[in-house]
């Protein structure tokens, strides 16, 4: 118990103030009954060892527990569990999650929503809309018909006719709202949304380093148009080769429908006249397929055409597999559920959250890198 505790205060150290990590485990594992009503906590100077955390950390995490009327302490005893916490700390809460469907990119969300909440004694009601933005209004009521206490939102914004209002009522629910890789683009400080959310120019600009790491200096960008995550893979790899003097005009986006019509020739004709030598391509399964057409006209990968894949659902599985860009679909779903959680606790008082976790790159063969990490 005593390592894991500590494990997870490491783990998450990057969150935030290192005693609101402590406090935060310690509350998790009050409500999820590691300690119970009455029971006496460890002590600061245990807790200290433990953690590795100074004395004074580990007295302000318990500060803001006995604030919270989690924890009481006892003159000459030590801490104990509160017999009477809070009401809101006594229900059960439940959290509603909207999801575009279960499948590929959103089962690691899910499972990390999931995980978040049962460590917290919550519980997940879960709806999907099927990438149908007319059904997401209906789902959503589903959920606030079922007693949601908040909801966590993964809604359609890309070609909406007026985002910026989208989220505006998204915000109005008579429930706190955190959005799930989800964020408008270009309004700055004006965003008053919380949100979790993969950095996904980030992530693309790290693709066109790597590459040009590797000694490519033509590097095109290859994506599958009128989706969520181009719009942030677009912007990175422009700035990408923006900071590192490579030519700007290689750029290529059409339809999923038309990367599979001709099974990615279009795609891999456009790469031949942009005479790259390499190529940044959304998401796995458009990159597989352009590894097909190459391989038909004669090109091998990654001899003659180096290639990174964005999304990493299947990237291991391509017929040369693929180096990827694998946004942290996990961490995005525990973190948002961390943060709704605390938004519950905290209300008010509780900061707005907008939070961006960076993707990291899974090298395999594909680059032609000289050294790789297994899949």
């Amino acid at each position: 118990m005593a390592s894991q505790r500590s494990a997870a205060v490491r783990d998450a150290e990057a969150r935030g103030l290192k005693f609101e990590v402590l406090a935060d485990q310690l509350r998790r594992g009050i409500l999820a009954g590691t300690w119970t009503a009455g029971q006496k906590l460890p002590t600061e100077q245990e807790l200290s060892k433990e953690t590795g955390l100074s004395l004074t950390t580990v007295r302000r995490a318990f500060d803001e527990l006995v604030a919270e009327r989690i924890v009481v302490r006892r003159q000459g005893a030590g801490s104990f569990v509160a017999h009477d916490r809070p009401r809101e700390e006594r229900a059960r809460r439940r959290i509603g999650v909207l999801l575009p469907d279960t499948q590929l990119y959103y089962p690691r969300v899910l499972q990390g929503i999931d995980e978040s909440l049962s460590a917290a004694g919550a519980s997940l009601q879960l709806a999907t809309y099927r990438y149908q933005p007319e059904r997401e209004d209906e789902a959503i009521a589903s959920l606030l018909d079922a007693g949601v206490d908040g909801l966590l939102l993964a809604p359609t914004l890309t070609g909406v006719a007026d985002p910026t209002a989208r989220v505006q009522q998204l915000m109005a629910l008579p429930v706190p709202v955190v959005l799930v890789e989800r964020s408008l683009h270009g309004t700055g400080p004006a965003d008053v949304t919380e949100h979790v959310c993969s950095d996904h120019a980030g992530g693309a600009y790290d693709a066109v380093a790597h590459l040009a790491r590797l000694g490519h200096r033509r590097i095109a960008l290859l994506t599958r148009s009128r989706t969520v995550t181009e719009y942030g893979v677009v912007h990175g790899y422009q700035q990408a080769v923006a900071d590192l003097g490579l030519p700007d005009d290689l750029r290529f986006s059409q339809a999923k429908s038309e990367w599979e019509a001709d099974s990615a020739e279009s795609a891999y004709r456009r790469l031949r006249d942009f005479q790259a030598t390499a190529a940044l391509v959304f998401g796995d399964r458009e990159a597989a397929m352009l590894e097909g057409a190459a391989r038909r006209n004669g090109v091998r990968v990654p001899d003659d055409i180096a290639l990174v894949s964005y999304d990493d659902e299947f990237a291991d599985l391509a017929e040369v597999p693929l180096t990827a860009v694998a946004p942290p679909k996990y961490r995005i779903g525990r973190m948002a559920a961390d943060v709704m959680l605390r938004r519950l606790i905290e209300g008010d008082e509780c900061p707005l959250h907008q939070i961006r976790l960076r993707p990291r790159i899974v090298v395999r063969r594909s680059c032609g890198a000289t050294a790789f990490e297994p899949a």
